[in-house]
C-alpha cells in the first residue's frame, strides 16, 4: 500500500442505517446489499467473496469445500462460516455467530510447522472451546445492545457501556489462537 487511496474494505455486515438495526436480515442480504454499495463506484469498498452452502445437500457442501480449497490454495487465510440468519437459534439457544475456518498454511503460522503431526493434532483437538463459544455469544449480545442503543439515539455513554463490556471480556483467559 502506497497511500490511503490503495486501501480497500470488504465488509460483511451492514449493521445499522438511519433509525434501523439490520438484525432481522439474513447474512446473504447483508452481503448482497454491501456488494451493491461497492459497485456504486466508491473505490474504498469492495464486495466480499462468499459462497452459500446448503449443509443438507452433499453437492452444495462439496462445492463449498472446493471453493475454500481454491481460496486457501491461492494463499487466502481461510473463511468465516456463518448461519444464514444473522442471529440464529438452535436447540440450546443462540448459535455461535461465526466460526473461522483457516487454511493449512495459515495454521502453520499460528501453530508451527509441525502442527499436522498426529500428537500435535490430538493436542489441538483436545482443547475446550466452550469458553470461546460463550465469549462469542456474549460479545454478540453486547454488540447488538450497543447498536440498538445507538440507533435509539441514547447518550454515547450508554453505547460505550456495551463497548467497554466487550473490551473487558478480552481480558478473559482464552487461547487467542482460537
Amino acid at each position: 500500500m502506497r497511500s490511503l487511496e490503495d486501501l480497500r474494505i470488504a465488509p460483511f455486515h451492514l449493521l445499522a442505517s438511519e433509525g434501523k438495526v439490520h438484525l432481522d436480515r439474513t447474512n446473504a442480504w447483508h452481503l448482497e446489499t454491501l456488494a451493491r454499495l461497492a459497485s456504486s463506484g466508491d473505490s474504498l469498498l469492495m464486495a466480499t467473496a462468499n459462497q452459500i452452502v446448503d449443509v443438507t445437500d452433499s453437492e452444495s457442501e462439496a462445492a463449498g469445500t472446493r471453493w475454500w480449497e481454491a481460496l486457501t490454495g491461492r494463499g487466502g487465510e481461510g473463511m468465516v462460516v456463518k448461519p444464514l440468519d444473522f442471529v440464529a437459534r438452535g436447540r440450546r439457544g443462540l448459535v455461535q455467530p461465526a466460526v473461522k475456518v483457516r487454511g493449512r498454511e495459515y495454521l502453520r503460522i499460528i501453530y508451527g510447522m509441525e502442527y499436522t503431526l498426529p500428537e500435535n493434532l490430538e493436542r489441538l483437538r483436545a482443547r475446550g472451546l466452550s469458553v470461546k463459544r460463550s465469549l462469542a455469544l456474549r460479545e454478540l449480545a453486547l454488540g447488538i445492545e450497543a447498536l440498538e442503543r445507538f440507533v435509539r439515539n441514547e447518550p454515547l455513554r450508554r453505547v460505550h457501556e456495551c463497548v467497554f463490556g466487550v473490551l473487558a471480556m478480552e481480558s478473559e483467559p482464552v487461547d487467542p489462537r482460537l
